[in-house]
């Protein structure tokens, strides 16, 4: 389910919740469903079971996840949570487009970039054959 790289200079808890994150908003966890356990997720992650706790603190803070006394976590699905990565995403993407004018990069360069890659990510979703350049 969840696949940690520690290459990333993230810490492990907010990589946690970037999957979690992803996993909700694309449906891959329904609503109401219930979330791993701390410890049985901490054991096959092989992490500090207060890192997971860390995350799911993060998510419910979020409003990703609820919790209900003596019975676990479960999914908290509503609109404004795509809204809410949306907003996420938009904001890295005006910081990388601010890094692109500093370094000379068009309008048009950056547009056609995106617009590959974009086109690349689409045929992997869809089942066709992909590898990066």
């Amino acid at each position: 389910m969840i696949i940690l790289d520690y290459k990333d200079a993230r810490p492990i808890y907010e990589q946690v919740v970037d999957k979690f994150q992803k996993l909700i908003l694309t449906g891959a966890l329904e609503p109401n469903t219930k979330m791993p356990s701390v410890r049985s997720l901490a054991v096959e992650l092989s992490i500090n079971p207060n890192t997971i706790q860390r995350a799911y603190s993060e998510l419910e803070r979020e409003g990703f996840i609820y919790t209900v006394k003596d019975r676990g976590n479960f999914v908290a699905y509503d609109e404004s949570l795509l809204h809410y990565r949306k907003d996420e995403i938009y904001r890295k993407l005006e910081e990388i487009v601010r890094e692109a004018g500093e370094i000379g990069i068009s309008r048009q360069e950056l547009s056609d970039y995106l617009g590959e890659r974009q086109e690349k990510v689409l045929h992997v979703t869809s089942g066709e054959d992909f590898c990066y350049d």
